[in-house]
């Protein structure tokens, strides 16, 4: 454990960052989850699902700019996460 009190600070603050990292990331895989089983569950003939998955992936995107935004994710990171939910709701066939 540190000892100077410097130190004992940086430990709070690295404890309090890896907290809300932790729940950042946590929502993110969440919301991607919810995003691909919207996709699954799109049929070509299905439009409630597929309504829903673009308005899932708007979220997905939207927290995922965020984390990027606070340093939770890398930016390629989750250009990559972003791409993929993309080019899969795009395949749905909503236009």
């Amino acid at each position: 454990m540190a000892n100077h009190k410097s130190a004992i600070k940086r430990h709070a603050q690295s404890e309090k960052r890896r907290t809300r990292n932790a729940s950042v990331k946590s929502e993110i895989r969440t919301v991607v989850k919810k995003v691909r089983e919207a996709v699954e569950g799109a049929k070509p003939g299905v439009e409630p699902l597929q309504a829903d998955a673009k308005t899932l992936l708007q979220n997905a995107v939207i927290l995922l700019d965020r984390a990027v935004s606070k340093g939770t994710l890398h930016r390629n990171n989750a250009a990559r996460k972003i791409s993929r939910l993309t080019k899969a709701v795009a395949a749905t066939g909503t236009k």
